[in-house]
């Protein structure tokens, strides 16, 4: 299964003796396999970066180099009109959605991998929310993952695995903390202070809900592509940075033209080729609530209090440390106007 770039953990024990047949759910059409790109882009990052010169220095400070180098752009350099349209679409999406005090919603994850299911068919679902207030707290939680295991004639069906659970983190504005039942660990990362009241993790989630048009060009290259589905924007951004390229290869964001409230996510693992490796995660959101609980602000907030895990649990506390931003990542973005 593909790195996730939320952290692990988990929500609700399932029942292995829980069998049941579970039709799949349709996936949108929308959120689509990405066109084929130019033959670098389709190389794995770790290839890429190879490719790069490296000084005769020692090993870790090649890998510092290494991490700071950013691969080129994966498509062609936007025209005049196509940046102008992006700018637009961009500052757009920044002035709703940076007006989200709280927001919360349910999701739906498919995991395709050709290898552990047959082509056409996810490998996994994931049934969980999300939750957030602005501006540092968090809750991803999967409440229920069922995994490909044959067909009943012609259908697919679905149930759970021994052992296998799915995330579940929560942000609290001072501590990031993480619950992974299968080992019995929870990992509780303190934020610095400098941290404390910005955006909660890096990942694609985050500004998915709350974006900023500069950071997301600084962080990405992105473009502006056809959805084939009126009434939607359709955003692809290509991670920069070596840290999120270990991760993911694309991400793609369809988002309703007028609300620019979240419709679906689509994260390509970092080997993604389209025809030897087509592995990705898809996200659905529904039930989208975004500044809807009016005096309820405070019990709201209650969501992000977790509950302490077991005492036989294994306790793991340390520092969040943020990735580091490579310097010449903005000269390389020529569709960024800053």
């Amino acid at each position: 299964m593909m790195r996730r770039t939320l952290a692990t953990g988990v929500a609700i024990l399932l029942s292995a003796s829980t069998i049941s047949a579970q039709q799949p759910r349709q996936a949108p059409s929308y959120a689509r396999q990405p066109q084929q790109a130019a033959s670098e882009a389709n190389q794995p990052p770790a290839a890429r970066v190879a490719a790069q010169p490296r000084p005769s220095a020692n090993a870790a400070q090649t890998a510092a180099q290494a991490n700071q180098v950013a691969p080129a752009q994966p498509f062609p350099a936007l025209s005049e009109q196509e940046n102008a349209q992006l700018q637009r679409v961009l500052l757009a999406w920044q002035q709703q959605s940076q007006g989200t005090k709280t927001l919360e919603c349910k999701f739906t994850r498919w995991h395709f991998d050709v290898f552990a299911a047959p082509n056409g068919l996810h490998a996994t679902r994931a049934d969980g929310v999300v939750k957030y207030a602005a501006p540092d707290r968090g809750l991803f939680r999967v409440d229920q993952l069922v995994f490909y295991a044959g067909k009943d004639g012609d259908k697919p069906y679905y149930k759970p695995q021994t052992g296998q659970y799915g995330e579940h983190w929560v942000c609290n504005g001072t501590q990031l903390i993480e619950f992974d039942r299968s080992k019995e660990e929870c990992r509780i990362q303190d934020l610095p202070p400098e941290m404390q009241g910005k955006n909660i993790i890096s990942s694609p989630l985050p500004f998915v809900f709350n974006l900023d048009a500069a950071q997301i060009q600084d962080r990405y290259w992105v473009r502006q592509v056809d959805a084939g589905v009126p009434g939607i924007v359709f955003i692809e951004a290509w991670p920069k940075r070596q840290e999120d390229r270990a991760q993911y290869k694309l991400v793609q964001i369809a988002l309703e033209e007028t609300t620019f409230l979240p419709q679906a996510l689509k994260m390509y693992a970092p080997n993604y080729d389209f025809k030897t490796a087509p592995k990705w995660d898809q996200y659905e959101f529904t039930d989208v609530k975004r500044n809807s609980i009016g005096a309820g602000f405070q019990n709201f907030l209650g969501n992000f209090v977790p509950e302490k895990p077991p005492a036989s649990w294994k306790i793991m506390r340390d520092k969040f440390v943020a990735p580091a931003e490579p310097p010449m990542q903005q000269a390389a973005n020529p569709s960024s106007t800053r």
